[in-house]
């Protein structure tokens, strides 16, 4: 199967490779933030963005911080759901709006230190946003601390639907 022609999202990315290899992944990061302006403010690094898989980091620093010390509940929401979002945008057609549906999150274990997490799309799932205007994936996300403990158990389901703005080039 040949690959598909690269979305908006994509294309923005790979204009990355234009700056000096030590600057891109700053610049990527404030490409980002700039984009999902709440990253920013948490200080969601974006590690690895391909569109079969993104990993996200999130420091345990104070302004993400729970009353024991640990990365707060709705900020390990915030990586899960970026690293998902982000991944079903590397996938979703030009003139499609990627939009979170349902999120469940069971919380395991305390976790230590920062975290990552992981999404994954299959191949089925990329075709499925490449054939369609409309409809929704549940994407796999792995989130992990320091200790390679998984604290929380997430799972998030995606829709796209036809965009109402034209899409820009």
């Amino acid at each position: 199967m040949s690959e598909h022609a690269p979305n908006k999202l994509q294309r923005s990315l790979m204009r990355l490779d234009e700056a000096p290899a030590f600057l891109r992944g700053f610049v990527q990061n404030i490409i980002l933030r700039r984009a999902v302006p709440f990253t920013g403010t948490a200080g969601v690094k974006f590690v690895s963005l391909t569109p079969e898989r993104v990993e996200v980091h999130l420091a345990n620093e104070h302004r993400v911080q729970n009353h024991i010390g640990g990365v707060h509940a709705s900020a390990m929401n915030l990586l899960a759901e970026t690293a998902t979002g982000m991944a079903v945008g590397m996938n979703v057609r030009d003139d499609c709006l990627p939009l979170a549906k349902e999120l469940s999150m069971a919380f395991k274990k305390r976790a230590t230190g920062g975290l990552k997490a992981v999404a994954t799309l299959t191949a089925e799932q990329r075709a499925a946003m490449r054939a369609s205007d409309k409809g929704e994936v549940q994407v796999k996300v792995t989130v992990t601390d320091e200790a390679g403990v998984e604290p929380v158990e997430c799972v998030f389901t995606w829709a796209w639907v036809p965009s109402s703005r034209p899409p820009k080039n």
